[in-house]
């Protein structure tokens, strides 16, 4: 059987409302509150947030979720992850700035964050901009230059849990079900355990599982599931 190696979020689209807290649900509140529907520019916290915790443990999820959320409220944001080789310069009309998987950060991208990071705390114009990060590891063990490692862990930190078997199961549930699709118990138990566990890749499957059922007009089952893989 053919191994997933994915690790990405759902391709629908993160929100902060489609986000299974479990144990993360302090992390998670405090994102509503400072980006979440209702929340206000002049309100927005100036001291930066950062989270951690291990692969799939929603950190991304949550970062392009806070991203979607200031979008809908006409908020631009600049964003840099490890994958972005040429970041555009701080731009002032940024209501915050988004660094994610920074203990990735090669020495030009941790050179840029900083830049950002003082940038938003110290604007040249206006007030004090969000700044919300998110790495693997804690602030202090972090490989980054020492005066960027010191500012991501100056606010609040927050560590991200990985969900258990049972929530797991629940947001595979609550998924389909947003994607108007069934998923039997025994297709959930496949998944669970012949796939990758963290909840990233388990996203990442769903959206391919839904896409070749639509395409072969058929239900999600255990041999659509190894039909889909052995067409790759």
């Amino acid at each position: 059987m053919k191994q997933l190696a994915l690790d990405i979020g759902l391709a629908s689209g993160p929100t902060l409302s489609r986000f299974f807290a479990g144990p993360n649900e302090a992390a998670l509140q405090h994102l509503r509150l400072w980006a979440g529907e209702g929340s206000q520019p002049d309100t927005r916290s100036p001291v930066p947030t950062y989270l951690w915790g291990e692969a799939g443990s929603g950190k991304t999820h949550l970062l392009k979720a806070v991203r979607q959320a200031l979008s809908d409220q006409g908020a631009s944001v600049g964003w840099l992850d490890a994958s972005v080789a040429s970041a555009a310069e701080f731009d002032e009309r940024w209501a915050a700035v988004v660094l994610d998987d920074v203990h990735l950060y090669s020495t030009a991208q941790q050179a840029m964050a900083f830049n950002w990071f003082v940038n938003a705390i110290s604007p040249a114009n206006g007030a004090p901009r969000w700044v919300l990060a998110a790495g693997n590891l804690p602030p202090a063990d972090l490989p980054l230059r020492d005066d960027l490692r010191s500012r991501l862990g100056w606010g609040h930190v927050f560590q991200l849990q990985l969900l258990d078997e049972t929530a797991r199961r629940a947001v595979l549930r609550q998924e389909a079900d947003a994607r108007g699709v069934f998923l039997g118990d025994e297709v959930m138990d496949f998944m669970l355990n012949r796939f990758s566990r963290d909840l990233g890749s388990l996203m990442q499957l769903l959206d391919q599982l839904d896409a070749y059922a639509l395409r072969t007009q058929r239900a999600i089952t255990i041999p659509l599931l190894k039909a889909m893989l052995e067409s790759e």
